[in-house]
């Protein structure tokens, strides 16, 4: 049940909530290396690094169109699938599954991709990088959250502060406007546009898949949580439904298979949340992205820009 508040007293908003709760501090301006671009078909694609709040380098991609004006970006956060070998190299369909290679699909239509490593992944492992499986992956994973919690500390903080930088660098590097740049994700990766949207307002939009699913259905369900939500007492202020009001008026796009115990009642959440800010694309099929959604995905996301271009323009 929700903790008791003094009615005399506003409750704060989610994003100042959430933040006091994580101890998650604003976004900060990010030094960047970067290295000499590689020529691909339409884009052209550089992996730069940049420093984490814990002094740890998080690497990425970055895509950037051919022969254009770029019409705006996007951070694109890769999803989990129990494959922590793949990370960026999976947005950049270089591995993994080819309907999560939304960094090629999208800078070939205009826009500025950033896919980063999330923590414990790819080249964020602690015992090998690349896209070669080691048997102590999982392990590792698991570690990031428990020797936070030792801490008083969650994986989520360090998820969130990694998603900021993200975008700070991806303002930084983009010759776009800053009110034409977005975030987007699937599974893993949704869970993290979700609750990035939710806290941080210079995302312009927000495309998320395969994440959204009420608390309470998944505990009756026996769906697994993600380490990344792991929070203490984290439903005792929210549920899914508030992360998505929370977004409003900015575009948002929620994908869901009606098969897929990650998105199980995902329509029973928008309706919840509210707000002509959300659209909602729900199939009937599982957890893995198939064509029909990743291309109604890129779609979505290019025309999110090139509305705002026109609107901006005018």
């Amino acid at each position: 049940m929700p903790r008791p508040t003094d009615a005399r007293t506003p409750m704060p908003d989610l994003s100042t909530r959430l933040r006091q709760q994580l101890g998650l501090a604003q976004p900060v301006a990010v030094n960047v290396e970067r290295t000499e671009p590689l020529d691909f078909n339409g884009y052209t694609r550089e992996r730069i690094e940049y420093p984490g709040l814990e002094g740890d380098v998080i690497p990425a991609f970055l895509f950037t169109p051919k022969q254009r004006a770029p019409l705006g970006g996007v951070v694109v956060f890769h999803q989990h699938n129990g494959e922590f070998h793949f990370g960026k190299s999976e947005v950049a369909g270089e591995v993994g599954d080819p309907f999560q290679a939304f960094g090629p699909a999208l800078a070939r239509r205009g826009l500025v991709v950033l896919a980063p490593d999330a923590l414990s992944f790819e080249d964020r492992r602690g015992a090998v990088q690349g896209v070669q499986p080691d048997t102590y992956d999982w392990l590792q994973h698991y570690n990031a959250l428990c020797h936070r919690l030792l801490h008083g500390d969650t994986l989520m903080r360090k998820g969130l502060d990694d998603a900021q930088r993200a975008l700070s660098v991806l303002l930084q590097l983009a010759p776009v406007d800053e009110r034409r740049v977005g975030i987007a994700g699937h599974s893993y990766g949704g869970y993290t546009a979700l609750y990035h949207a939710a806290l941080d307002t210079r995302c312009r939009f927000a495309c998320i898949s395969g994440a959204v699913c009420s608390f309470e259905t998944r505990r009756l369900a026996g769906t697994g949580i993600t380490l990344f939500e792991t929070v203490p007492g984290l439903a005792l202020d929210l549920d899914t439904h508030d992360l998505l009001a929370a977004i409003a008026p900015r575009p948002t796009l929620v994908v869901s298979g009606s098969e897929d115990k990650y998105s199980r009642d995902a329509d029973a959440v928008v309706a919840k949340a509210g707000g002509s800010h959300i659209t909602e694309l729900r199939v009937q099929s599982g957890h893995a992205l198939d064509r029909e959604r990743f291309e109604a995905m890129v779609e979505w996301v290019v025309g999110r820009v090139e509305v705002r271009r026109v609107r901006l323009d005018a």
